[in-house]
């Protein structure tokens, strides 16, 4: 692997003590809990790729008129570093992320961080501090992320950036674990349009979706569902997560990507495991109204969720403002539970990797 520039490894000197790591690692939640290091490697015009370094996590010291606070050019990834049953530490398919981010950048007009580079940053974080990875089904979850830091006002793309990794140990995504789940459809508000940035990962994307997310837990739900900007017909995606339906002939349909979904990588890495499974997969359209029809018919058995955060959640009750749905019985159903315990066992060590998906370090 040749970087384009090395890190610079700098560790925290006063460490959290084991004992009080311990404490917060028995129930972490998700993303409140943070590890001692981060690292940052800057980028600007003149220099390309520099100041590559691993350190203490702390503040960021940033000008008031950094171009990220003005014009939002800002992308992230999120991924997980797992411990296997044997002690092993890996990693999930971070190439996909790497090369994910790189889409973004370039949605976003910022510079691509080179793959090799985007590794070495994530594994040298995981490996300085793999003793915050919770053991059991917890994971790490790590956040690579960069941001427009030049200060100016003027309209263009900036000339410095930051790219930052930080790590979180944390535990299940919903409360209470991998119950079903009970989604909004959002009828006033829309995540994406044609053209538009729907399909990179950056926080504007995310910070227009809080409001439509606020009325979803407004009527009890736990999560909101996207339709198609145009006609507010087609099924998109949730607020952070792809979503599929499983029809009762064995069919299962996902939103095809067209620029206005997130290329999810756990939504990758299912179509895969379907299709080894001997699923036939449909990536076509699918209307709100289709998808009331057919669970009100038993046409679709089916339906959950999918992302880094998450995994795999059933969602078991729909609604929107004109009343709303139960899938099936509004359990996990067979399909939805066998692609979660193989895609879980693969990332845990319990399933054979067939695929190569899977990247050890230590």
């Amino acid at each position: 692997m040749t970087l384009a520039v090395s890190i610079t490894v700098r560790p925290h000197t006063s460490r959290t003590p084991p004992s009080q790591r311990s404490a917060l690692l028995n129930d972490p939640g998700f993303g409140k809990v943070f590890t001692d290091h981060m690292v940052t490697i800057k980028w600007t015009a003149e220099n390309g790729w520099h100041d590559a370094e691993l350190r203490p996590r702390g503040p960021l010291a940033l000008d008031p008129a950094a171009a990220a606070l003005h014009y939002a050019q800002e992308i992230f990834e999120g991924l997980k570093a797992y411990r296997r049953p044997d002690g092993e530490v890996v990693l999930f398919r971070p190439e996909e992320n790497a090369r994910r981010f790189a889409q973004s950048a370039a949605r976003m007009a910022m510079p691509a961080v080179p793959e090799p580079l985007f590794l070495a940053a994530i594994e040298t974080l995981v490996r300085t501090d793999c003793d915050w990875i919770p053991d059991g089904e917890g994971s790490l979850y790590l956040r690579p992320f960069m941001f427009a830091t030049e200060p100016f006002l003027g309209v263009r793309p900036a000339a410095e950036y930051l790219f930052c990794v930080i790590a979180s140990p944390v535990g299940a995504y919903f409360r209470g674990g991998a119950k079903p789940i009970k989604v909004w459809v959002a009828s006033a508000f829309s995540r994406a349009a044609p053209g538009g940035t729907g399909a990179a990962k950056c926080g504007g994307n995310y910070a227009a979706s809080l409001l439509a997310q606020a009325e979803a837990v407004q009527n009890g739900c736990d999560q909101v569902v996207f339709l198609d900007a145009a006609r507010h017909r087609w099924i998109e995606e949730l607020g952070g997560m792809n979503v599929f339906f499983v029809m009762a002939d064995g069919r299962l349909v996902t939103p095809p990507l067209g620029g206005t979904i997130l290329a999810g990588i756990t939504r990758g890495s299912i179509l895969t495991l379907a299709r080894d499974a001997g699923l036939t997969v449909e990536e076509r359209p699918y209307s709100l109204p289709q998808f009331q029809d057919d669970a009100e018919s038993g046409a679709l058995r089916e339906a959950f969720a999918c992302g880094t955060a998450a995994v795999v959640a059933a969602i078991g009750e729909v609604r929107h403002a004109n009343g709303g749905f139960t899938i099936s019985d509004g359990g996990a159903g067979e399909v939805t539970r066998r692609l979660r315990e193989e895609l879980v066992g693969l990332q845990r060590g319990l399933v054979e990797d067939r695929h190569g998906w899977i990247r050890t370090l230590c």
